[in-house]
């Protein structure tokens, strides 16, 4: 029982170092289809001109 309650804790904190070195960088949205997949390159119309 302890193992589990071990692994459980070594698990959370892997999850919130991993969540505040992201900070808002996240996406948690889920899958994306169709237009709202396509994120345009910011350099890609500059370029095109």
């Amino acid at each position: 029982m302890w193992k589990i309650a071990v692994g459980f804790a070594v698990f959370a904190a892997i999850s919130l170092f991993v969540i505040f070195q992201a900070g808002d960088k996240v996406d948690m949205s889920g899958e994306k289809h169709g237009t709202e997949a396509v994120t345009p390159a910011a350099g890609a119309s500059a370029a095109r001109h």
